[in-house]
């Protein structure tokens, strides 16, 4: 699917988010990575397969 050089991560790896953004749209929060991963700006994501992963909690500075 990725034709970038080097390939992107693919969806299931860790360092996911680090693939190459395919779509962007601040306006309705979201953005498409060239592995088919959907990035909303809460930080939730949505798997190709439909899957979601919820956002990741943020750590308060003490």
């Amino acid at each position: 699917m990725c034709e970038h050089q080097p390939h992107c991560p693919p969806v299931h790896a860790p360092d996911r988010g680090a693939a190459h953004l395919v779509a962007f749209h601040p306006e309705q929060g979201w953005w498409l990575l060239c592995n088919g991963l959907v990035v909303f700006d809460d930080a939730g994501e949505l798997m190709p397969d439909g899957r979601s992963v919820p956002a990741r909690l943020r750590e308060r500075a003490a």
